[in-house]
């Protein structure tokens, strides 16, 4: 015969054994003496203590457990102790006690239900039916720091490069768009019309030879400066106020006034400066004589 559940009373009395039927289940009255086992034995025992106890059977320590579960050791001992006060809530709570529990290998299910049920004993948020199949707070399934940083400086190193490889490309198709260079062509002033009229025609600078020229007026106003090809020319502009040129070469310089073949600038090989290239100075000057004192100084007298 299957009696039912037995609740046991435990009273300290020097009567005997009296038993009674309550509702159907055997209530037993026994008298207790010194060498009765205590009532800390036969106390309930929280999910902490189950936990802590099983840690201690098999040796370790909370750090040891925090090491291996990455669940802070602050919050391990608070469910030991069932401070859930100090825990961060019911979720962290259940997911931090199913860690330590697959730790020290109990049953993780089992002892989530059963924490369960003394969070709601105990007024804490109370019971919650589980509403999907898997554990989004689980701490152990949170990745470490190590691989959080790791996974930053991957990211880093990853924008780096590809700035430096934009810059690259930025820079190759810069260097790609830029123009070459144009070899200067030489450029005639405009020509005022009536000023040539009044001085008597164009003055024209046509170059049978390569020769460096530059042309100024009496403000040291550049009007004309280039390396002179073979058959380049330049017109001197005729409102120039006092046009002069400066050339090492002035034997390879036709110079024309209106179309009329002048007399040359200087003697050959030496440089000439300051020398007046209006059409009214290169008229009235006579060929330059190189044997003569008075040839070679006609130049020095137009300088100012």
């Amino acid at each position: 015969m299957v009696w039912p559940p037995l609740t046991l009373f435990y009273r300290l009395s020097l009567s005997g054994i009296r038993p009674q039927e309550v509702e159907g289940a055997r209530v037993v009255e026994i008298g207790v003496g010194d060498d009765s086992p205590s009532e800390e034995e036969f106390r309930f025992h929280t999910v902490g203590e189950q936990l802590k106890a099983e840690r201690e059977r098999q040796a370790l320590t909370l750090s040891d457990l925090a090491a291996k579960t990455r669940v802070p050791m602050r919050h391990l001992d608070a469910i030991e102790k069932s401070e859930f006060g100090a825990l961060p809530g019911t979720t962290y709570t259940l997911g931090f006690a199913r860690s330590y529990a697959r730790a020290v290998g109990m049953d993780a299910a089992k002892v989530s239900a059963d924490l369960r049920i003394e969070l709601a004993k105990g007024g804490h948020e109370g019971y919650q039916a589980p509403t999907q199949n898997y554990e989004p707070a689980d701490p152990s399934r949170v990745p470490s720091r190590a691989i959080a940083w790791t996974a930053a400086a991957i990211g880093v190193v990853v924008v780096g490069a590809y700035l430096i490889w934009r810059s690259m490309t930025l820079d190759a198709s810069v260097n790609v768009t830029v123009p070459a260079p144009v070899e200067q062509k030489t450029v005639a002033a405009p020509i005022n019309k009536s000023a040539i009229a009044a001085t008597g025609g164009a003055v024209v600078l046509t170059a049978t030879d390569d020769v460096w020229v530059k042309v100024y007026d009496a403000d040291n106003k550049r009007l004309y400066e280039n390396e002179m090809k073979a058959g380049d020319s330049f017109t001197v502009p005729p409102e120039a106020n006092k046009p002069m040129i400066v050339t090492g070469r002035p034997q390879v310089l036709n110079v024309t006034v209106g179309g009329k073949t002048v007399a040359p600038l200087g003697v050959a090989d030496k440089t000439i400066a300051d020398v007046e290239v209006s059409a009214a100075a290169l008229l009235a000057r006579s060929p330059p004589q190189a044997s003569s004192p008075t040839a070679s100084s006609a130049p020095a007298g137009n300088r100012n």
